[in-house]
């Protein structure tokens, strides 16, 4: 909301705010670091972009590329389905993507909170490296009492027998996922990327469950897919069940991807709604302003610390269900 505030100052009174360009921009990825606007002036972070096309690979700034601007034939689409993607154009003139592997706001916070998820695993194992055998407190002690917990009460007791292997992969989804929507609620730079509500990550989470889930299932798993327990008219001569079997197995990691990145980017956009609120009306009077205001500031404080508890909640729905799915996958039983 801080940032938002900025943003207003130096807005006449008889500007409207666009407030669908408010949202977008701020849940969508783009190729500059967007932090505040201040007296009509945009205050970014540009970024490096990275494309290849016919011509090779090509290196440059994103602010060479912004407010409309274009270098070396790339420029950033405004219209149609590729809109706020880097294009340039073919020998007809219409848009194409080059090969594009640029430096964008998600993947400079993806590394971020990899980088700071690391300082936080290496921290905590030095320490009980350099303290053998004694209790932990403060920040360790947390950090010990969130893993055991996971791995304890999640973990071990979705997938049983043999949980061991899966314990790195799963407590690392747990921080990431967690890590990453409590970034993303922090309105200052360097917080306030939408990672986990852009659903390319989502997607690549569930993918890596879904790998988990059938790469190291055993064979009576596939059994119960393709030859459930289940009267012979379902499976013979028509395979009903095993259709419905096979089904499964791909929309369980949709439904992984699905609810993390709806849930998180409903969040994002709520808040900046509620927030939009006080520069909607601030053309309707100084009485309906300070009310609305008023009304603003509560509910957005509100949502902000409902989406405290669901950045937790969703780190756990995301890791339980795919240590429920490992479980069912190695005891079908």
């Amino acid at each position: 909301m801080f940032v938002l505030l900025l943003s207003a100052i130096g807005l006449k009174a008889e500007n409207q705010v666009n407030v669908q360009e408010m949202v977008f921009s701020h849940i969508k990825d783009s190729y500059s670091w967007h932090i505040s606007k201040i007296f009509g002036q945009e205050v970014s972070v540009p970024l490096p972009v990275i494309v290849k096309d016919a011509r090779g690979w090509d290196l440059f700034s994103s602010e060479k590329i912004t407010d409309g601007k274009s270098y070396d034939g790339y420029y950033i689409s405004t219209t149609g389905k590729l809109k706020g993607k880097l294009v340039e154009k073919d020998a007809t003139g219409a848009e194409i993507r080059p090969f594009d592997i640029s430096m964008t706001k998600d993947v400079c916070g993806l590394l971020l909170a990899c980088v700071i998820l690391l300082i936080i695993v290496l921290t905590t194992a030095n320490w009980y490296r350099r303290h053998p055998g004694k209790a932990p407190g403060g920040f360790i002690g947390a950090m010990e009492w969130c893993v055991m917990a996971v791995n304890d009460s999640v973990v071990k007791e979705c997938i049983g027998k043999g949980y061991e292997k899966f314990s790195p992969y799963l407590l690392t989804v747990f921080f990431f996922i967690l890590l990453n929507n409590l970034l993303g609620l922090i309105p200052i730079f360097p917080g306030g990327a939408n990672v986990t509500g852009n659903i390319a990550i989502t997607m690549t989470l569930a993918l890596c469950t879904f790998v988990a889930v059938n790469l190291f299932a055993p064979a009576k798993y596939w059994k119960s897919i393709f030859w459930p327990d289940m009267p012979l008219f379902l499976k013979f001569p028509l395979p009903l069940m095993p259709l419905v079997e096979v089904f499964g197995v791909f929309t369980k990691p949709f439904s992984l991807m699905i609810r993390l990145f709806a849930n998180i980017m409903a969040g994002h956009t709520i808040i900046i709604a509620l927030t939009s609120l006080v520069f909607i009306s601030a053309t309707m009077g100084v009485a309906i302003n300070a009310g609305m205001t008023v009304i603003s500031v509560i509910f957005t404080i509100f949502m902000n610390l409902l989406e405290l508890l669901v950045a937790c909640l969703q780190a756990y729905i995301f890791t339980i269900l795919s240590a429920s799915y490992i479980g069912l996958a190695r005891h079908p039983e």
